[in-house]
């Protein structure tokens, strides 16, 4: 028998990494001489780094890069074999690094994601691939290109530092000080968001508000995003703006898109290929996956979904091992997922679930095994 484990955290209780650990504990409870292949996995936001690292054999770099603010923070991204890098915008220019009273998407800037980037190119990276979630930005990806040599400037000709109140300031764009690393570089953005970049879903008025914005600033925001994104259009010929995921942190997405060519995929899409999942599914006999809490949206980019469907292509049966289950869960059945358990044995509040949440998984799991072993003596008498 082999098992392919690969299931995401259980935010504030279980890593990755544990969970695999606890699924293959239990299978050998059952499945003494089995084959278990234990793979970390995220869905392209929070974690991604760490998951993709260590499933694919990678190492973690740190580098000091501007946060969204203009203070220095550390910031770690991926290294991979290969001359792939992955990189989570939120590390350097992410919402967190911005103390509630300070956050303005009128002044922070994702120019530190730029430098993460830049850095990746002097590693030799000539693959990158940037989760583009939790950003504390509205600029459109102006720091960014600004880090990697773009200038912009006003109408008279003075250069503007690439936040959001310099969006509707811009009237050129010099892309000629790109550093030349990025022609040969594939960019991948990781993004489950399909917002446009403008108007009533786009970046300003969907996401500006939870960024510090307030209603005035939003129109600022939007008229500003408008005239940016024709500059850059008329500079570079590329028509982005309407693409799902332009709106996504902030504009970043259209920003690289518009600027680089970077191309859009599912973030657990992209993190499937960057771990080479498919290849570990070769005469796999049962996949588990999961997550923290199972409900509608685990169907739409989770985990969960994009395992079941590689599965499904492969023709291994998945079950997803989960924290709790929500409304609309079941939709996850036409996704490849074959069966849901959940670790809670009966009602517990949040708080225990969380404080016991290894114990009642490795508990789960049992269970789940000792009936895949009923299972297979029915069939095999």
């Amino acid at each position: 028998m082999k098992f392919v484990f690969a299931s995401d955290s259980f935010k504030g209780s279980l890593s990755s990494e544990q969970i695999a650990r606890l699924l293959a504990q239990a299978a050998r409870e059952t499945f003494p001489d089995c084959e278990t292949v234990c793979v970390p996995v995220a869905d392209g936001g929070e974690g991604t780094v760490d998951a993709v690292s260590a499933a694919a054999g990678g190492s973690l770099r740190t580098v000091s890069v501007s946060g969204p603010l203009g203070g220095k923070v550390a910031a770690a991204y991926a290294v991979l074999p290969g001359q792939r890098a992955v990189i989570e915008m939120a590390a350097a220019s992410g919402l967190p690094l911005v103390p509630d009273s300070l956050r303005n998407p009128m002044k922070s800037t994702t120019f530190g994601t730029g430098q993460l980037m830049l850095d990746a190119l002097e590693q030799g990276c000539r693959e990158i691939s940037l989760a583009i979630g939790g950003s504390a930005t509205n600029d459109g990806g102006m720091g960014a290109l600004a880090a990697l040599g773009a200038r912009f400037f006003d109408g008279n000709g003075i250069p503007l530092p690439g936040t959001g109140d310099s969006l509707g300031k811009v009237a050129s764009a010099d892309l000629s000080g790109l550093d030349k690393r990025l022609r040969y570089c594939r960019l991948t953005v990781m993004c489950d968001v399909t917002n446009p970049l403008t108007g009533p879903n786009g970046a300003a008025y969907t996401f500006a508000a939870q960024k510090g914005a307030d209603a005035a600033m939003q129109q600022q925001l939007e008229d500003g995003m408008t005239r940016y994104a024709a500059v850059l259009e008329r500079e570079t010929g590329r028509r982005c703006a309407e693409a799902p995921g332009s709106g996504a942190a902030g504009g970043l997405g259209f920003g690289l898109m518009a600027a680089l060519g970077a191309v859009r995929q599912s973030g657990i899409e992209a993190v499937l290929d960057l771990i080479g999942f498919d290849r570990l599914l070769e005469g796999a006999d049962l996949v588990v996956t999961g997550e923290g809490r199972m409900d509608w949206q685990s169907a739409h980019g989770k985990a969960p979904a994009g395992i079941g469907e590689r599965c499904a292509r492969a023709g291994v049966p998945a079950i997803a091992l989960v924290g709790g289950l929500g409304p609309g869960y079941e939709e996850i059945y036409r996704h490849g997922i074959v069966s849901v358990l959940s670790t809670a044995p009966g009602p517990l509040s949040l708080e225990e679930a969380i404080s016991r949440a290894e114990p009642l998984y490795l508990d789960a799991a049992r269970r789940m095994f000792r009936l895949l072993g009923l299972g297979m003596m029915r069939e095999n008498p």
